[in-house]
Parts: C-alpha cells; sequence; structure tokens
C-alpha cells in the first residue's frame, strides 16, 4: 500500500472514530439527562421490548400518550391513546381494567413517570414508562404516525432546547 492510500485509510478511520466518539457521547449525554429526570417509581420499558411486547399482548396493552393534544397531532406511537399531563385524572381511564399491562410515555418519560406513580397509587398493578420517551423511540428507528394515522417523521420537541435530543426525524416546536 502506498503512502497515499495509507493517508487515505487512516483519514476514514479518523473520521469513523470522531462519529463514534459522537455517537456514544450523544448516547450517554442523552441518558445522564434522563437519570436527573426520573424519580425511578415506575419501571420502565426500552422501545425493543416495547416493540415485543406489542406483537405479543394485543388488545390487553394500553399504550398512553401522555403529551399534549398539539404533541400527539404531530406524531404518535400508532397504538397511543392519548391522555394529555395536563388536567389529568384516573377516573380518565375507567375503561382499563387495572390488572392490564399499562405503557406510558412523554417526550422523554417525566411527564409520563408522573402519570404512572398516579396510576400505581390507584391500584394499577402492571404500569410501565417508556424509557426515553418518543424521542428514543424515534432514535431507535421506530414508526409513529401523525394525526390521520399515516407514518411520518415529525416529532414535536416540545421546544427548541429539547430538540437536541431528537437526532432522528423531523423536530417541530412552537
Amino acid at each position: 500500500m502506498g503512502k497515499k492510500q495509507k493517508i487515505v485509510v487512516l483519514g476514514l478511520f479518523a473520521v469513523m472514530a470522531v462519529f463514534m466518539v459522537i455517537f456514544v457521547k450523544d448516547r450517554y449525554a442523552y441518558d445522564a439527562m434522563l437519570k436527573t429526570l426520573y424519580s425511578n417509581t415506575v419501571p420502565t420499558i426500552n422501545s425493543q421490548e416495547l416493540v415485543a411486547l406489542m406483537e405479543a399482548t394485543g388488545d390487553k396493552l394500553h399504550i398512553l400518550d401522555i403529551r399534549s393534544a398539539e404533541e400527539y397531532r404531530v406524531s404518535h406511537l400508532s397504538e397511543a391513546r392519548l391522555v394529555a399531563f395536563e388536567g389529568f385524572h384516573p377516573t380518565a381511564l375507567k375503561d382499563i381494567d387495572k390488572k392490564e399491562k399499562v405503557v406510558v410515555y412523554c417526550s422523554v418519560g417525566f411527564r409520563s413517570e408522573k402519570i404512572g406513580e398516579q396510576l400505581l397509587a390507584e391500584g394499577y398493578t402492571d404500569v410501565t414508562n417508556l424509557y426515553g420517551g418518543i424521542f428514543k423511540w424515534v432514535n431507535d428507528g421506530h414508526v409513529v404516525t401523525n394525526h390521520i394515522g399515516e407514518p411520518t417523521d415529525s416529532v414535536h420537541t416540545f421546544n427548541k432546547e429539547w430538540s437536541i435530543w431528537l437526532r432522528q426525524g423531523v423536530k417541530v416546536y412552537d
């Protein structure tokens, strides 16, 4: 291998190393941020586990989107039901058997953890919080749908500051 090819190969390795550092740093930064937000009062489920659960449980699984109606309109997990954080009261879920599996999510998992706490206090026995919320779901390559049920790349990121945590898709905020 000539000197020119060695320089090209070394340059490619350097570029790959930089991308790896950025990716790993970004992933760990997100996890570190989540650790500051979560109280760990509600068990979590990751996106891959949720996909498997969705395939296995069907109608006995209730996925609740805890974000605002505007956030939900932009995109949501296709099986999700909107149960907004603002003004939430557990009586809104009286149609859900307290022994059935409930998964809550929001943008990053903070608001949904708070609703999960309320559900557990109300006697729901199988509540989990989607780790990292819809941001992690989309960053992991999973599909979301818009208000008319079509797949979309858009995700409402609440505001510009929170949008830094969404690495995939189109960032939408007010």
